[in-house]
């Protein structure tokens, strides 16, 4: 399978509200993931679990989300994809966030994601 149907799974599981599944399927044991913004690196696939069960903590609410786009290049196992979620923090503030995710890929297994984001406030209703 080429790294662009694996990473089109990848975002077509975590579409169907099943990114842990995702998460198990596709992360390696000695990922490490990389928030662009922060500069936070977290080492292994425990720690990447623990930030994900975290970040669900903190949502009240989903309410969308997709893929605006998604490529990949095959010769150095790299995949990217753009995407955004409208959420509401469980603080009540909603959020549109925008991320780039860009994907190191050894076999069949993510090693590497750095996440790009964005996430102003909505605009007041």
């Amino acid at each position: 399978m080429s790294y662009l149907k694996k990473a089109q799974d990848f975002q077509q599981m975590q579409g169907q509200g099943q990114t842990m599944e995702a998460f198990e399927k596709y992360y390696a044991e000695d990922c490490r993931v990389i928030e662009m913004p922060t500069g936070e690196i977290r080492e292994g696939k425990a720690a990447q679990r623990t930030a994900i069960n975290e970040w669900f903590a903190m949502v009240k609410e989903f309410h969308g989300g997709g893929v605006t786009s998604i490529t990949s290049n095959e010769e150095d196992g790299i995949t990217c994809c753009e995407s955004w979620f409208d959420i509401t923090f469980q603080d009540g503030n909603r959020r549109k966030m925008q991320e780039v995710g860009v994907q190191k890929w050894r076999g069949d297994q993510i090693i590497e994601e750095k996440f790009y984001y964005h996430m102003p406030a909505m605009p007041e209703q």
